[in-house]
């Protein structure tokens, strides 16, 4: 049986692990959970074909650059993960996200996720980052971002309502198997 190996990179807080563990629970993990999910395992059937999905989940704060890259070898797909109600996180995708898996795995497709989007509509969210003079992160800004960067795909999803929640991974898994498989597994490279 083939594998798909997923990683999923992005900004500290910005609910990658609240995504992952939503997804293979089918339940949100209330409270902060700093990288608990690690990596997990399950068989997908993919038009008749069978796949071992394997998801890893990364810690995005700066003290583990240098150990993140380990776990980019091998790599079929990225998930590169913002928070609608961060503009740090959605800039920190073109600073440092896309160019850190691009570096170490050209080539290798990513897809651009929009976390929290339950967010754009919650008033103390909102009045958070009008104090701030700033406002939720768009559908449109996220495309704009996801066209520039040349993303295999843009997802948006709540890990809360679990709302688009299936199709970011329906969308990692087709981009994974899009790449023909004599270049999956050759580009990733630790330096």
């Amino acid at each position: 049986m083939q594998s798909i190996k997923l990683v999923v990179v992005g900004d500290a807080g910005v609910g990658k692990t609240s995504m992952l563990i939503s997804y293979t629970t089918n339940g949100f993990p209330f409270g902060y959970l700093p990288s608990v999910f690690d990596s997990y395992a399950v068989t997908v059937d993919v038009g008749g074909m069978l796949y071992t999905f394997m998801i890893f989940d990364t810690m995005g704060q700066p003290e583990h650059d240098r150990l993140r890259p380990l776990l980019y070898p091998q790599t079929d797909v990225f998930l590169v993960c913002f928070s609608v109600n961060s503009p740090e996180s959605f800039e920190n995708v073109r600073e440092k996200w896309f160019p850190e898996v691009n570096h170490h795995c050209p080539g290798v497709p990513c897809v651009l996720a929009a976390t929290k989007i339950d967010l754009r509509g919650d008033s103390q969210e909102i009045d958070k980052l009008a104090k701030r003079r700033l406002r939720p992160m768009t559908t449109e800004q996220g495309r704009r971002l996801a066209l520039e960067l040349e993303a295999a795909r843009y997802v948006e999803c709540s890990a809360l309502t679990q709302e688009g929640l299936k199709d970011v991974f329906d969308e990692v898994i087709v981009a994974a198997l899009e790449l023909p498989v004599d270049n999956r597994k050759r580009h990733c490279v630790v330096v």
